[in-house]
């Protein structure tokens, strides 16, 4: 009976140490994720972007994380992810004039008041939303 006590005891020892360990490894994994998200909001493009957007009606039919009317930000950003300064004018140009057919049938609101540099500039904040 000793004996089968000793055991028991140990296995639980060895249980306990093992569920620590895990912790540990889940806790360090997470530590890396977390240490690896960039602060973008002392980005001037993110800033200046943010401003228009929030001063336009883009939030009607676009969100963060969420497709709505509109795809999400995250979305646009990740299927631009490589964006060069034509792919960033092209897009603009569909803030500006408006379209269809990239992410569904239905359209863009045009937005002709906006000038190139502010549309852009919107571009540059959209995709800087990409998630990791």
């Amino acid at each position: 009976m000793r004996r089968n006590v000793k055991m028991l005891v140990a296995a639980m020892v060895m249980l306990t140490v093992a569920c620590a360990e895990t912790a540990k490894e889940q806790n360090s994994t997470t530590t890396v994720v977390e240490e690896k998200k960039e602060d973008i909001s002392s980005n001037p493009d993110y800033k200046k972007g943010l401003a228009l957007v929030a001063a336009n009606d883009c939030l009607t039919c676009h969100a963060v994380n969420q497709t709505m009317t509109g795809p999400a930000y995250a979305d646009i950003a990740a299927k631009y992810a490589n964006a060069d300064t034509a792919t960033i004018a092209m897009l603009a140009q569909t803030i500006i004039k408006g379209g269809s057919g990239n992410w569904g049938q239905v359209p863009m609101t045009p937005h002709p008041a906006l000038s190139e540099e502010d549309a852009k500039a919107m571009v540059k904040y959209v995709l800087l939303l990409k998630q990791p």
